[in-house]
């Protein structure tokens, strides 16, 4: 079972990923900046991670989605998941309506 993940406040994301990115050469690598500073800010250490990584993606110096194309996909699917159940409703409509017509001529 999945852990409820905790919300951190942008202001303390943007912190911790400054706070790694400028002690970056204090440490033999990015990881152990990371794992030393998540113990710091009280997050985990792939928590910390990820956050970098998307950092870098959104900087242009990591290939991947930016935080603003995930952002329009995510909407872009919701928008077709709305889409989709209004199609199916006219469709059943159409299907219902279409059935009550045939139903009423053959009844004259």
């Amino acid at each position: 079972m999945k852990k409820r993940a905790i919300k951190y406040s942008p202001e303390v994301i943007e912190r911790a990923v400054r706070m790694v990115l400028e002690s970056e050469e204090q440490y033999e690598s990015q990881w152990a900046a990371i794992v030393s500073i998540a113990g710091k800010i009280g997050c985990t250490a792939e928590t910390l991670r990820r956050w970098v990584r998307q950092h870098e993606r959104d900087t242009g110096q990591r290939p991947g989605a930016t935080t603003a194309e995930q952002q329009r996909v995510k909407e872009l699917e919701r928008e077709v998941r709305e889409l989709r159940k209004a199609n199916e409703i006219l469709r059943l409509a159409s299907a219902f309506f279409a059935q009550a017509e045939l139903d009423r001529r053959f009844k004259s």
